[in-house]
Protein backbone atom coordinates (compact mmCIF):
# COMPACT_ATOMS: atom_id res chain seq x y z
CA UNK A 1 0.00 0.00 0.00
CA UNK A 2 1.37 3.31 -1.01
CA UNK A 3 2.64 5.94 1.41
CA UNK A 4 0.61 8.96 2.51
CA UNK A 5 2.88 12.00 2.32
CA UNK A 6 1.05 15.13 3.47
CA UNK A 7 0.31 15.55 7.17
CA UNK A 8 -3.21 16.49 8.02
CA UNK A 9 -4.74 15.68 4.62
CA UNK A 10 -7.55 13.14 4.44
CA UNK A 11 -6.33 9.62 3.86
CA UNK A 12 -8.72 9.26 0.93
CA UNK A 13 -6.80 11.85 -1.06
CA UNK A 14 -3.54 10.04 -0.43
CA UNK A 15 -4.59 6.69 -1.74
CA UNK A 16 -6.21 7.91 -4.74
CA UNK A 17 -3.02 5.73 -7.31
CA UNK A 18 8.24 -3.66 -27.58
CA UNK A 19 9.14 -5.67 -29.87
CA UNK A 20 6.81 -7.00 -32.59
CA UNK A 21 4.17 -9.44 -31.46
CA UNK A 22 5.15 -13.09 -31.74
CA UNK A 23 2.39 -13.89 -34.21
CA UNK A 24 4.15 -16.19 -36.66
CA UNK A 25 2.50 -19.53 -37.43
CA UNK A 26 4.63 -22.02 -35.40
CA UNK A 27 4.01 -20.09 -32.18
CA UNK A 28 0.79 -20.19 -30.12
CA UNK A 29 -0.87 -16.80 -29.88
CA UNK A 30 0.15 -14.56 -27.02
CA UNK A 31 -3.23 -14.75 -25.30
CA UNK A 32 -3.12 -18.57 -25.62
CA UNK A 33 0.16 -18.66 -23.75
CA UNK A 34 -1.14 -16.31 -21.06
CA UNK A 35 -4.63 -17.70 -20.45
CA UNK A 36 -4.92 -20.92 -22.36
CA UNK A 37 -7.95 -19.49 -24.16
CA UNK A 38 -8.01 -20.07 -27.94
CA UNK A 39 -7.69 -16.74 -29.68
CA UNK A 40 -5.75 -17.11 -32.93
CA UNK A 41 -7.23 -16.27 -36.28
CA UNK A 42 -5.67 -16.72 -39.70
CA UNK A 43 -5.08 -13.78 -42.00
CA UNK A 44 -3.41 -14.29 -45.39
CA UNK A 45 -2.31 -17.74 -44.30
CA UNK A 46 -0.50 -16.40 -41.23
CA UNK A 47 -1.52 -16.87 -37.61
CA UNK A 48 -1.96 -13.55 -35.82
CA UNK A 49 -3.11 -12.63 -32.34
CA UNK A 50 -5.90 -10.08 -32.27
CA UNK A 51 -5.94 -9.93 -28.47
CA UNK A 52 -2.63 -8.20 -27.84
CA UNK A 53 -0.88 -5.53 -29.82
CA UNK A 54 2.85 -4.87 -30.12
CA UNK A 55 4.47 -2.29 -27.91
CA UNK A 56 4.64 1.08 -29.63
CA UNK A 57 7.79 2.82 -28.39
CA UNK A 58 8.72 6.49 -28.33
CA UNK A 59 10.96 8.66 -26.12
CA UNK A 60 9.27 9.59 -22.86
CA UNK A 61 8.28 13.26 -22.81
CA UNK A 62 9.58 13.56 -19.24
CA UNK A 63 13.00 12.06 -20.07
CA UNK A 64 14.10 11.17 -23.60
CA UNK A 65 16.72 8.74 -22.28
CA UNK A 66 13.81 6.52 -21.21
CA UNK A 67 11.52 4.80 -23.70
CA UNK A 68 7.76 4.94 -23.19
CA UNK A 69 5.48 2.35 -24.77
CA UNK A 70 1.82 1.53 -25.23
CA UNK A 71 0.52 -2.02 -25.54
CA UNK A 72 -3.04 -3.17 -26.23
CA UNK A 73 -4.39 -5.96 -24.02
CA UNK A 74 -7.84 -7.44 -23.48
CA UNK A 75 -9.91 -5.82 -20.76
CA UNK A 76 -11.00 -9.33 -19.77
CA UNK A 77 -8.34 -11.97 -20.34
CA UNK A 78 -10.99 -14.70 -20.39
CA UNK A 79 -12.52 -12.98 -23.43
CA UNK A 80 -9.42 -12.18 -25.49
CA UNK A 81 -11.40 -11.02 -28.53
CA UNK A 82 -13.45 -8.57 -26.47
CA UNK A 83 -12.80 -4.90 -25.67
CA UNK A 84 -9.21 -3.77 -25.27
CA UNK A 85 -7.31 -1.14 -23.33
CA UNK A 86 -3.87 0.40 -23.65
CA UNK A 87 -1.39 -0.16 -20.85
CA UNK A 88 1.60 2.15 -20.69
CA UNK A 89 5.10 1.19 -19.70
CA UNK A 90 8.51 2.79 -19.51
CA UNK A 91 11.91 1.19 -20.05
CA UNK A 92 15.07 2.76 -18.67
CA UNK A 93 17.93 0.99 -20.48
CA UNK A 94 20.79 -0.67 -18.65
CA UNK A 95 23.77 1.62 -18.25
CA UNK A 96 26.23 -1.15 -19.20
CA UNK A 97 24.66 -3.18 -22.03
CA UNK A 98 27.65 -5.54 -22.24
CA UNK A 99 26.99 -6.72 -18.67
CA UNK A 100 23.20 -6.60 -18.80
CA UNK A 101 21.38 -9.26 -16.80
CA UNK A 102 17.97 -8.72 -18.37
CA UNK A 103 14.84 -6.85 -17.39
CA UNK A 104 13.86 -5.74 -13.90
CA UNK A 105 10.11 -5.17 -13.76
CA UNK A 106 9.16 -2.81 -10.93
CA UNK A 107 5.94 -1.95 -9.16
CA UNK A 108 5.70 0.56 -6.27
CA UNK A 109 2.30 -0.53 -4.94
CA UNK A 110 -0.75 1.41 -3.94
CA UNK A 111 -2.89 0.03 -5.41
CA UNK A 112 -2.81 3.15 -7.52
CA UNK A 113 0.84 4.26 -7.73
CA UNK A 114 2.50 4.66 -11.14
CA UNK A 115 5.20 2.13 -12.03
CA UNK A 116 6.10 4.25 -15.06
CA UNK A 117 7.14 7.03 -12.70
CA UNK A 118 9.38 4.59 -10.81
CA UNK A 119 11.11 3.58 -14.06
CA UNK A 120 11.61 7.28 -14.80
CA UNK A 121 13.20 7.83 -11.39
CA UNK A 122 16.97 7.57 -11.84
CA UNK A 123 17.61 7.94 -8.11
CA UNK A 124 15.61 5.09 -6.59
CA UNK A 125 17.79 2.10 -7.52
CA UNK A 126 21.50 2.07 -6.84
CA UNK A 127 24.02 2.25 -9.69
CA UNK A 128 24.79 -1.51 -9.71
CA UNK A 129 21.17 -2.27 -10.49
CA UNK A 130 20.79 0.51 -13.05
CA UNK A 131 23.94 -0.63 -14.85
CA UNK A 132 22.88 -4.28 -15.10
CA UNK A 133 19.15 -4.11 -15.87
CA UNK A 134 16.67 -2.54 -18.18
CA UNK A 135 14.23 -1.19 -15.58
CA UNK A 136 10.66 -1.57 -16.79
CA UNK A 137 7.65 -0.08 -15.08
CA UNK A 138 4.15 -0.99 -16.26
CA UNK A 139 1.33 1.18 -14.96
CA UNK A 140 -1.25 -1.38 -13.80
CA UNK A 141 -4.58 -1.24 -15.58
CA UNK A 142 -6.75 1.45 -14.03
CA UNK A 143 -3.70 3.35 -12.76
CA UNK A 144 -1.71 6.32 -14.00
CA UNK A 145 -1.47 6.24 -17.79
CA UNK A 146 -3.05 2.76 -18.25
CA UNK A 147 -6.78 3.35 -18.79
CA UNK A 148 -7.04 5.14 -15.43
CA UNK A 149 -10.14 4.66 -13.34
CA UNK A 150 -11.72 8.11 -13.00
CA UNK A 151 -14.31 9.21 -10.47
CA UNK A 152 -16.05 12.49 -9.74
CA UNK A 153 -13.82 14.48 -7.39
CA UNK A 154 -16.53 15.79 -5.09
CA UNK A 155 -17.93 12.30 -4.65
CA UNK A 156 -14.50 10.91 -3.72
CA UNK A 157 -14.01 13.78 -1.28
CA UNK A 158 -17.37 13.01 0.34
CA UNK A 159 -16.22 9.60 1.56
CA UNK A 160 -17.48 9.22 5.13
CA UNK A 161 -15.26 8.45 8.08
CA UNK A 162 -15.27 4.66 8.57
CA UNK A 163 -15.42 4.94 12.38
CA UNK A 164 -19.14 4.20 12.31
CA UNK A 165 -20.96 4.38 15.64
CA UNK A 166 -24.53 3.76 14.44
CA UNK A 167 -26.36 1.41 12.11
CA UNK A 168 -27.46 4.44 10.06
CA UNK A 169 -23.85 5.52 9.43
CA UNK A 170 -23.00 1.98 8.35
CA UNK A 171 -25.94 1.84 5.91
CA UNK A 172 -25.07 5.27 4.49
CA UNK A 173 -21.52 4.02 3.86
CA UNK A 174 -22.89 1.05 1.92
CA UNK A 175 -25.02 3.38 -0.15
CA UNK A 176 -22.05 5.70 -0.72
CA UNK A 177 -19.91 2.80 -1.94
CA UNK A 178 -22.54 1.73 -4.44
CA UNK A 179 -22.93 5.30 -5.68
CA UNK A 180 -19.16 5.74 -6.03
CA UNK A 181 -18.77 2.41 -7.84
CA UNK A 182 -21.50 3.34 -10.30
CA UNK A 183 -19.92 6.72 -10.95
CA UNK A 184 -16.41 5.32 -11.45
CA UNK A 185 -17.66 2.49 -13.68
CA UNK A 186 -19.65 4.92 -15.84
CA UNK A 187 -16.65 7.23 -16.28
CA UNK A 188 -14.00 4.52 -16.69
CA UNK A 189 -15.65 1.81 -18.76
CA UNK A 190 -15.13 -1.95 -18.46
CA UNK A 191 -11.67 -1.67 -16.90
CA UNK A 192 -13.38 -0.83 -13.60
CA UNK A 193 -14.64 -4.41 -13.25
CA UNK A 194 -11.29 -5.90 -14.31
CA UNK A 195 -8.77 -4.08 -12.10
CA UNK A 196 -7.82 -7.13 -10.03
CA UNK A 197 -4.19 -8.08 -9.59
CA UNK A 198 -4.52 -11.36 -11.51
CA UNK A 199 -5.48 -9.34 -14.59
CA UNK A 200 -2.37 -7.22 -14.04
CA UNK A 201 -0.33 -10.44 -13.74
CA UNK A 202 -1.49 -11.44 -17.24
CA UNK A 203 -0.62 -7.97 -18.53
CA UNK A 204 2.90 -8.36 -17.15
CA UNK A 205 3.25 -11.74 -18.82
CA UNK A 206 2.13 -10.20 -22.11
CA UNK A 207 4.82 -7.54 -21.71
CA UNK A 208 7.46 -10.20 -20.98
CA UNK A 209 6.56 -12.11 -24.13
CA UNK A 210 6.48 -8.98 -26.24
CA UNK A 211 9.88 -7.94 -24.89
CA UNK A 212 11.26 -11.33 -25.95
CA UNK A 213 12.60 -12.06 -22.46
CA UNK A 214 12.83 -15.69 -21.35
CA UNK A 215 12.70 -14.63 -17.68
CA UNK A 216 12.31 -11.42 -15.72
CA UNK A 217 13.50 -10.14 -12.39
CA UNK A 218 10.89 -8.36 -10.29
CA UNK A 219 10.98 -5.73 -7.54
CA UNK A 220 7.66 -5.11 -5.84
CA UNK A 221 7.05 -2.70 -2.99
CA UNK A 222 3.99 -2.65 -0.74
CA UNK A 223 0.93 -3.68 -2.79
CA UNK A 224 3.38 -4.46 -5.59
CA UNK A 225 4.50 -7.45 -3.52
CA UNK A 226 1.10 -9.03 -4.16
CA UNK A 227 1.66 -8.63 -7.90
CA UNK A 228 5.09 -10.26 -7.52
CA UNK A 229 3.72 -13.17 -5.50
CA UNK A 230 0.88 -13.87 -7.91
CA UNK A 231 3.11 -13.56 -10.98
CA UNK A 232 5.58 -16.05 -9.49
CA UNK A 233 2.68 -18.37 -8.64
CA UNK A 234 1.30 -18.21 -12.20
CA UNK A 235 4.60 -18.26 -14.11
CA UNK A 236 7.23 -19.75 -11.77
CA UNK A 237 9.63 -20.69 -14.56
CA UNK A 238 9.63 -17.11 -15.84
CA UNK A 239 11.08 -15.54 -12.68
CA UNK A 240 14.83 -15.06 -12.32
CA UNK A 241 14.74 -13.04 -9.09
CA UNK A 242 11.92 -11.79 -6.88
CA UNK A 243 12.25 -9.01 -4.28
CA UNK A 244 9.25 -8.35 -2.02
CA UNK A 245 9.74 -5.12 -0.04
CA UNK A 246 7.10 -4.42 2.65
CA UNK A 247 4.89 -7.40 2.16
CA UNK A 248 1.18 -7.98 1.67
CA UNK A 249 -0.06 -11.32 3.06
CA UNK A 250 -2.82 -12.40 0.70
CA UNK A 251 -3.80 -15.26 3.00
CA UNK A 252 -5.02 -12.92 5.77
CA UNK A 253 -8.73 -13.11 6.56
CA UNK A 254 -10.65 -10.04 7.66
CA UNK A 255 -9.74 -10.37 11.35
CA UNK A 256 -6.02 -10.91 10.77
CA UNK A 257 -6.11 -8.17 8.14
CA UNK A 258 -7.53 -5.66 10.64
CA UNK A 259 -5.85 -6.86 13.82
CA UNK A 260 -2.27 -7.27 12.65
CA UNK A 261 -2.30 -3.91 10.87
CA UNK A 262 -3.84 -2.13 13.88
CA UNK A 263 -1.11 -3.57 16.08
CA UNK A 264 1.48 -2.40 13.56
CA UNK A 265 0.03 1.12 13.59
CA UNK A 266 0.10 1.16 17.38
CA UNK A 267 3.68 -0.11 17.45
CA UNK A 268 4.63 2.74 15.12
CA UNK A 269 2.98 5.21 17.51
CA UNK A 270 4.86 3.70 20.45
CA UNK A 271 8.13 4.04 18.54
CA UNK A 272 7.38 7.72 17.90
CA UNK A 273 6.85 8.26 21.65
CA UNK A 274 10.12 6.48 22.44
CA UNK A 275 12.01 8.54 19.84
CA UNK A 276 10.66 11.81 21.25
CA UNK A 277 11.91 10.84 24.70
CA UNK A 278 15.47 10.37 23.41
CA UNK A 279 15.88 13.02 20.69
CA UNK A 280 16.61 16.55 21.84
CA UNK A 281 15.15 18.00 18.63
CA UNK A 282 11.67 16.67 19.37
CA UNK A 283 9.58 19.73 20.24
CA UNK A 284 7.49 17.62 22.64
CA UNK A 285 10.44 16.09 24.47
CA UNK A 286 9.74 15.79 28.20
CA UNK A 287 5.98 16.03 27.74
CA UNK A 288 3.41 13.26 28.08
CA UNK A 289 2.61 12.57 24.44
CA UNK A 290 -0.06 10.00 25.25
CA UNK A 291 -1.88 12.53 27.42
CA UNK A 292 -1.58 15.15 24.69
CA UNK A 293 -2.96 12.65 22.19
CA UNK A 294 -5.86 11.73 24.48
CA UNK A 295 -6.78 15.39 24.83
CA UNK A 296 -6.60 15.93 21.06
CA UNK A 297 -8.81 12.89 20.47
CA UNK A 298 -11.33 14.14 23.02
CA UNK A 299 -11.47 17.54 21.32
CA UNK A 300 -11.68 15.91 17.89
CA UNK A 301 -14.62 13.75 18.99
CA UNK A 302 -16.37 16.86 20.31
CA UNK A 303 -15.77 18.71 17.02
CA UNK A 304 -13.59 21.27 18.79
CA UNK A 305 -10.15 20.62 17.27
CA UNK A 306 -9.04 23.14 14.61
CA UNK A 307 -6.80 21.79 11.87
CA UNK A 308 -3.44 23.43 12.69
CA UNK A 309 -2.51 23.44 9.00
CA UNK A 310 -5.90 24.55 7.71
CA UNK A 311 -7.91 26.49 10.30
CA UNK A 312 -10.73 27.09 10.92
CA UNK A 313 -11.54 23.62 9.54
CA UNK A 314 -11.99 21.04 12.27
CA UNK A 315 -10.32 17.67 12.62
CA UNK A 316 -12.33 14.61 13.53
CA UNK A 317 -10.82 11.47 15.11
CA UNK A 318 -10.41 9.85 11.70
CA UNK A 319 -8.42 12.78 10.33
CA UNK A 320 -6.22 12.88 13.42
CA UNK A 321 -5.48 9.15 13.30
CA UNK A 322 -4.80 9.38 9.56
CA UNK A 323 -2.34 12.25 10.11
CA UNK A 324 -0.40 10.10 12.58
CA UNK A 325 -0.46 7.12 10.24
CA UNK A 326 0.86 9.16 7.33
CA UNK A 327 3.68 10.51 9.50
CA UNK A 328 4.89 7.01 10.32
CA UNK A 329 5.55 6.03 6.69
CA UNK A 330 9.01 7.62 6.32
CA UNK A 331 8.79 8.26 9.31
CA UNK A 332 8.24 12.03 9.58
CA UNK A 333 8.65 12.18 13.35
CA UNK A 334 10.03 15.74 13.55
CA UNK A 335 7.18 17.15 11.47
CA UNK A 336 4.57 15.14 13.35
CA UNK A 337 5.80 16.38 16.72
CA UNK A 338 5.39 19.96 15.44
CA UNK A 339 1.95 19.06 14.12
CA UNK A 340 0.81 17.74 17.51
CA UNK A 341 2.27 20.74 19.32
CA UNK A 342 0.54 23.21 17.00
CA UNK A 343 -2.73 21.30 17.31
CA UNK A 344 -2.54 21.15 21.11
CA UNK A 345 -1.05 24.59 21.78
CA UNK A 346 -1.78 26.71 18.68
CA UNK A 347 0.24 29.89 18.34
CA UNK A 348 -1.59 32.95 16.97
CA UNK A 349 0.66 33.02 13.91
CA UNK A 350 -0.43 29.50 12.93
CA UNK A 351 -4.12 30.37 12.65
CA UNK A 352 -4.01 31.79 9.14
CA UNK A 353 -5.79 29.70 6.57
CA UNK A 354 -3.46 28.08 4.07
CA UNK A 355 -4.12 28.46 0.39
CA UNK A 356 -5.16 25.28 -1.38
CA UNK A 357 -4.78 24.38 -5.00
CA UNK A 358 -7.92 23.99 -7.09
CA UNK A 359 -9.09 20.42 -7.41
CA UNK A 360 -9.96 19.03 -10.80
CA UNK A 361 -13.46 17.77 -11.50
CA UNK A 362 -12.28 14.18 -11.89
CA UNK A 363 -9.70 12.26 -9.92
CA UNK A 364 -7.92 8.96 -10.59
CA UNK A 365 -9.09 6.55 -7.90
CA UNK A 366 -8.37 2.86 -8.48
CA UNK A 367 -7.99 1.88 -4.81
CA UNK A 368 -11.47 0.44 -4.10
CA UNK A 369 -11.74 -1.23 -7.51
CA UNK A 370 -8.53 -3.19 -6.96
CA UNK A 371 -8.96 -3.90 -3.25
CA UNK A 372 -12.54 -5.16 -3.53
CA UNK A 373 -11.60 -7.51 -6.39
CA UNK A 374 -8.54 -8.87 -4.56
CA UNK A 375 -9.90 -9.32 -1.03
CA UNK A 376 -12.92 -10.93 0.64
CA UNK A 377 -13.44 -8.90 3.82
CA UNK A 378 -16.93 -9.63 5.24
CA UNK A 379 -17.72 -8.15 8.67
CA UNK A 380 -21.20 -9.47 9.41
CA UNK A 381 -23.14 -6.22 9.21
CA UNK A 382 -22.98 -3.24 11.54
CA UNK A 383 -22.85 -5.37 14.71
CA UNK A 384 -19.80 -7.29 13.49
CA UNK A 385 -18.16 -4.09 12.32
CA UNK A 386 -18.81 -2.30 15.63
CA UNK A 387 -17.52 -5.25 17.66
CA UNK A 388 -14.34 -5.36 15.60
CA UNK A 389 -13.72 -1.64 16.12
CA UNK A 390 -14.05 -2.11 19.87
CA UNK A 391 -11.67 -5.06 19.86
CA UNK A 392 -9.14 -3.19 17.74
CA UNK A 393 -9.21 -0.18 20.07
CA UNK A 394 -8.25 -2.51 22.90
CA UNK A 395 -5.19 -3.67 20.98
CA UNK A 396 -4.28 -0.20 19.69
CA UNK A 397 -5.29 2.27 22.41
CA UNK A 398 -3.90 5.37 20.67
CA UNK A 399 -4.27 4.51 16.98
CA UNK A 400 -7.44 2.40 17.41
CA UNK A 401 -7.15 1.00 13.87
CA UNK A 402 -4.95 0.92 10.81
CA UNK A 403 -6.46 3.68 8.63
CA UNK A 404 -5.34 1.93 5.47
CA UNK A 405 -6.77 -1.46 6.45
CA UNK A 406 -10.05 0.01 7.71
CA UNK A 407 -10.35 2.05 4.51
CA UNK A 408 -9.98 -1.17 2.53
CA UNK A 409 -12.65 -2.97 4.54
CA UNK A 410 -15.09 -0.08 4.63
CA UNK A 411 -14.66 0.65 0.90
CA UNK A 412 -16.00 -2.80 0.04
CA UNK A 413 -19.16 -2.62 2.17
CA UNK A 414 -22.32 -2.92 0.13
CA UNK A 415 -20.66 -4.26 -3.01
CA UNK A 416 -22.75 -6.95 -4.67
CA UNK A 417 -19.95 -8.53 -6.70
CA UNK A 418 -17.76 -11.14 -5.04
CA UNK A 419 -14.00 -10.66 -5.41
CA UNK A 420 -12.51 -12.44 -8.41
CA UNK A 421 -9.12 -12.84 -6.73
CA UNK A 422 -9.82 -13.56 -3.04
CA UNK A 423 -7.22 -14.48 -0.45
CA UNK A 424 -5.36 -17.76 -0.41
CA UNK A 425 -1.93 -18.88 0.79
CA UNK A 426 0.82 -18.42 -1.75
CA UNK A 427 2.49 -21.69 -2.82
CA UNK A 428 6.14 -22.45 -2.16
CA UNK A 429 8.51 -20.75 -4.57
CA UNK A 430 10.75 -22.92 -6.77
CA UNK A 431 13.64 -20.45 -6.64
CA UNK A 432 15.23 -17.98 -4.24
CA UNK A 433 13.04 -15.09 -3.07
CA UNK A 434 14.16 -12.12 -0.96
CA UNK A 435 11.56 -10.73 1.46
CA UNK A 436 12.34 -7.39 3.14
CA UNK A 437 10.36 -5.62 5.86
CA UNK A 438 10.94 -3.13 8.63
CA UNK A 439 10.08 -4.37 12.08
CA UNK A 440 7.98 -1.26 12.72
CA UNK A 441 6.26 -0.88 9.37
CA UNK A 442 2.96 0.97 10.00
CA UNK A 443 1.23 -0.33 6.86
CA UNK A 444 2.37 -3.86 6.00
CA UNK A 445 2.73 -5.52 9.37
CA UNK A 446 5.98 -7.34 10.14
CA UNK A 447 4.09 -10.59 10.89
CA UNK A 448 2.87 -10.51 7.28
CA UNK A 449 6.48 -10.72 6.07
CA UNK A 450 7.11 -13.65 8.42
CA UNK A 451 3.96 -15.42 7.26
CA UNK A 452 4.65 -14.91 3.56
CA UNK A 453 8.23 -16.10 3.98
CA UNK A 454 6.96 -19.31 5.57
CA UNK A 455 4.44 -19.79 2.77
CA UNK A 456 7.12 -19.34 0.12
CA UNK A 457 9.10 -22.17 1.69
CA UNK A 458 12.81 -22.88 2.23
CA UNK A 459 13.93 -20.99 -0.87
CA UNK A 460 12.68 -17.69 0.58
CA UNK A 461 14.72 -15.53 2.94
CA UNK A 462 13.49 -12.72 5.20
CA UNK A 463 15.78 -9.73 5.78
CA UNK A 464 14.55 -7.66 8.73
CA UNK A 465 15.22 -3.95 8.91
CA UNK A 466 15.23 -3.24 12.65
CA UNK A 467 13.87 0.23 12.16
CA UNK A 468 10.84 2.16 11.04
CA UNK A 469 8.90 3.13 7.96
CA UNK A 470 7.36 1.58 4.88
CA UNK A 471 9.30 0.40 1.80
CA UNK A 472 12.78 0.02 3.19
CA UNK A 473 15.09 -0.33 0.16
CA UNK A 474 16.16 3.32 0.48
CA UNK A 475 16.04 3.47 4.27
CA UNK A 476 19.39 1.83 4.89
CA UNK A 477 22.59 1.11 2.97
CA UNK A 478 22.60 -2.33 4.58
CA UNK A 479 19.19 -3.14 3.09
CA UNK A 480 19.94 -1.73 -0.36
CA UNK A 481 23.29 -3.57 -0.51
CA UNK A 482 21.57 -6.88 0.30
CA UNK A 483 18.86 -6.30 -2.31
CA UNK A 484 21.44 -5.28 -4.93
CA UNK A 485 23.57 -8.37 -4.22
CA UNK A 486 20.56 -10.61 -4.64
CA UNK A 487 19.37 -8.95 -7.85
CA UNK A 488 22.79 -8.93 -9.51
CA UNK A 489 24.30 -12.19 -8.19
CA UNK A 490 21.31 -14.08 -6.72
CA UNK A 491 23.12 -14.03 -3.38
CA UNK A 492 20.71 -14.24 -0.44
CA UNK A 493 21.55 -12.92 3.04
CA UNK A 494 22.11 -15.42 5.83
CA UNK A 495 19.17 -17.02 7.58
CA UNK A 496 17.84 -14.63 10.23
CA UNK A 497 19.83 -11.69 8.86
CA UNK A 498 18.86 -8.17 9.85
CA UNK A 499 19.96 -4.61 9.24
CA UNK A 500 20.31 -2.09 12.09
CA UNK A 501 17.93 0.83 12.38
CA UNK A 502 19.00 4.20 11.00
CA UNK A 503 17.69 7.14 13.02
CA UNK A 504 15.48 9.36 10.86
CA UNK A 505 16.58 12.92 10.17
CA UNK A 506 14.55 16.09 9.78
CA UNK A 507 13.60 16.91 6.22
CA UNK A 508 16.30 18.90 4.45
CA UNK A 509 19.10 17.19 6.38
CA UNK A 510 21.19 14.77 4.35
Amino acid sequence: MSPVRALGRPLTAAILTLTTLLGYAPQPALADRITGAPSRVVSAGRAVDPAVGPIRWSPCPEDETVQCGLMRVPVDWTVPLGPQIDVQLARSPAGDPARKLGVLVVNPGGPGVSAVNLALDHDFFDSDVRLRFDIVGVDPRGVGRSAPILCEQQLVDAKPSPLFTTEEEYRKAEEYNRRLAADCAARSGPVYEHADTMSVVRDIEAVRLALGEDRISFFGASYGTLLGQLYAESYPDRVRALVLDSVMDHSAGVDAFLTQTAEASQAAFDQFVAWCARDEKCVLRGRDIRAIWADLMRRAEAGELPDPYDPPNRLGPWQLISAAFSAFYDPQWYSFAHYLKEAHDPAPASLGRRARSRLEDLTPYSFPAAICQDWWLPVGGFTGYRDRLRALAGRAPQMRVSPLALTAVSSCLGRAAAPVNPQRPIPAAPGPVLVVNSRYDPATAYPWAQQVTRQLGPSARLLTYEGWGHVVYKHSECVSAAVDAYLTALTLPAEGASCPAVEPKPFGVG
